[in-house]
């Protein structure tokens, strides 16, 4: 049985900053971005841990979709949920990314 996906507020933000510098460039390539990331993360309804633990943060995981973006979720065994935090773009400075 599958997990349940669901994002916070940030994610929503997060994918609002990736598409909108894409599309600056490649409109097409940026709907195409966005809806591969939301693709990628609704998968890990189907394969919740195979994104290894941060570290540091063992009650984190993290799921790369490459070249630049990271899906930051952790998973909630009992609810059988799947709670995506962040999508990260590697490109952008480091110091902007905060985690809960």
């Amino acid at each position: 049985m599958d997990y349940k996906v669901v994002y916070t507020a940030q994610v929503e933000r997060d994918l609002s900053d990736i598409v909108s510098f894409l599309a600056a460039k490649n409109p097409a390539a940026a709907e195409k971005t966005g809806h591969a990331l939301l693709d990628a993360a609704e998968s890990l309804g189907s394969l919740p841990y195979r994104g290894p633990v941060m570290k540091g943060r063992p009650s984190l995981r993290k799921f790369p979709h490459l070249p630049y973006h990271i899906i930051i979720y952790q998973v909630d065994e009992p609810a059988r949920l799947v709670e995506i935090l962040r999508i990260w773009d590697g490109r952008r400075n480091p110091h902007l990314f905060l985690l809960p």
